[in-house]
């Protein structure tokens, strides 16, 4: 997870493997053996690496939600037919709505 943090930080960043390494006084080798997965950081390794690229990480502690336990449970109660009729029915309501989406923002519809 920390590899894909420190990845995704300098992407955004838009800085090289050499020039994040530069920053945070290490080697471009060292930042390639992170970011694939070859190294494990610690989360003080992963922040300083992230506040190298100019962003910061926000780390939070919430609920546990249980909405797609719930969702796959109600599904699996459901037969072949009727997982197929509802995920017919999700589509077309996706699709309505992104119609909508497309016509508030002036597009076609």
């Amino acid at each position: 997870m920390g590899n894909d943090l420190v990845r995704e930080a300098r992407r955004r960043a838009g800085l090289t493997q050499r020039e994040l390494a530069e920053k945070a006084g290490t080697t471009q080798s060292a930042i390639a053996r992170l970011e694939g997965g070859r190294t494990a950081p610690s989360f003080e390794t992963v922040l300083s690496l992230v506040r190298a690229c100019g962003l910061d990480l926000d780390v939070m502690l919430v609920e546990r939600e249980y909405a797609d336990m719930w969702q796959a449970e109600a599904l699996s109660r459901l037969t072949p037919d009727e997982r197929l009729e509802r995920h017919g029915r999700v589509v077309k309501e996706m699709l309505g709505f992104r119609r909508a989406g497309e016509v508030v923002r002036g597009g076609a519809a």
